[in-house]
């Protein structure tokens, strides 16, 4: 039997009354920030401070900074709904943000700090989002759901790593492919869950017809092929071994993604997003695969994931989560699709970006400036529904 979600009225402001507010709203803001900043950077207009190289410090903040957030976000949201507990909010909640915070202002600082000093505030957040997740599945029996833990415990071992590697040696090499690997991970097990779940539902109420094919011993198998082959990209990313089996893992998701009956979803764009978003994870491991044969740059795999599977995939989540969870209807507006395809287009001209060299400086501005849109415009349309009460049904 389901839990039975649980909650409890908050004396305290609106932001703080269940994890997806506060961080949703503030990954939002420093996604976009970020990529901003980034661009400028990367073409030498101005200077950061911070210890990291500018390509470093992207895609650390991208890595170990938006995605914790916005993972955290829907974990606290979901956690109690798996366990039928009571929610993360209050003072327990705003500690959690201001440790995210922190880590932000460490790493911006860490030219001035020190990499070490930046190292032992940053890593403190993802030690705290996974002991207190633990917490809550333990505590309310949900045996299940630990696998979840994983990919957070592989993204706070990449986080340290990643300061090591690149207060050490200069510059990042397995730290930023293990925060990589944590998070596709994640999308596949979230992504897996909620994309053919959300499609049942939909469809079986607005489209009746073929339905989403339930979870089974395919699903199983992809998952464990995929795990294998980043788990060799991580220690052998230009092997040849490595690259046949991202393509074998990469058709294992496309054949999964085609069982979810993206294809009747057309017509709501809140439902059709997360079929797009999932179409780039099978597109990032052959294309990753393919750069281990040397027949494409690393960086156009490696930007469908995290500008493609990643972006499109957590604004879905935080677009429908939000909507969900304020009292909204759970349709997309003409703002809400608008925001859709500006981080679809952000992602296809950073890939295309990698694929055409010639035009890389036009296109990387392109994708930068619809990537920071996108979230940016998430904050401004969503923002105000995350600091106000739920509305009354």
């Amino acid at each position: 039997m389901a839990s039975i979600p649980r909650t409890r009225a908050s004396a305290g402001p609106a932001l703080f009354s269940c994890g997806f507010r506060p961080f949703f709203l503030l990954g939002a803001i420093q996604a976009g920030l970020a990529m901003l900043l980034w661009v400028p950077a990367h073409l030498g207009a101005i200077a950061l401070p911070t210890a990291f190289s500018p390509l470093d410090w992207h895609v650390h903040e991208m890595l170990y900074g938006f995605v914790p957030a916005v993972a955290t976000g829907f974990l606290l949201t979901a956690i109690p709904n798996w366990t039928g507990r009571l929610p993360l909010q209050g003072a327990p909640l705003a500690g959690l943000v201001v440790a995210w915070l922190a880590g932000r202002v460490a790493v911006a600082a860490s030219a001035t700090i020190g990499w070490q000093a930046a190292m032992a505030v940053d890593v403190l957040f993802l030690a705290l989002v996974a002991a207190a997740c633990a917490r809550e599945i333990v505590a309310g029996r949900n045996w299940r759901n630990l696998k979840v833990l994983a990919p957070l415990v592989l993204l706070g071992v990449g986080n340290a790593v990643f300061h090591l590697e690149a207060g050490l040696a200069g510059a990042a090499e397995h730290g930023p492919r293990l925060g990589i690997a944590a998070t596709i991970l994640l999308v596949m097990l979230i992504g897996g869950r909620i994309v053919p779940s959300f499609t049942r539902n939909w469809l079986a109420r607005e489209n009746p017809g073929r339905l989403p094919a339930p979870f089974g011993r395919f699903d199983a198998v992809s998952l464990i092929a995929a795990v294998g082959a980043l788990a060799l990209w991580i220690a052998a990313p230009e092997a040849a071994v490595t690259g046949a089996a991202l393509i074998l893992a990469g058709l294992g998701q496309a054949a999964r993604l085609a069982r979810w009956a993206g294809d009747r979803t057309a017509r709501e764009p809140l439902v059709a997003i997360l079929h797009a978003a999932y179409a780039f994870v099978p597109l990032g491991f052959l294309l990753v695969g393919l750069a281990a044969f040397g027949l494409v740059v690393p960086s156009a795999g490696i930007h469908a994931w995290t500008g493609g599977a990643v972006g499109a995939m957590t604004l879905a989540v935080m677009t429908r989560a939000t909507r969900g969870h304020t009292g909204r209807p759970l349709v997309a507006d003409l703002g809400t699709a608008f925001l859709y395809g500006l981080v679809i287009a952000g992602a296809l001209a950073r890939i295309a970006a990698s694929l055409a060299p010639g035009h890389a400086v036009a296109l990387l501005h392109l994708g930068g400036a619809a990537f920071a849109a996108a979230f940016l415009g998430f904050a401004l349309v969503y923002g105000p529904l995350l600091v106000r009460p739920r509305r009354a049904a």
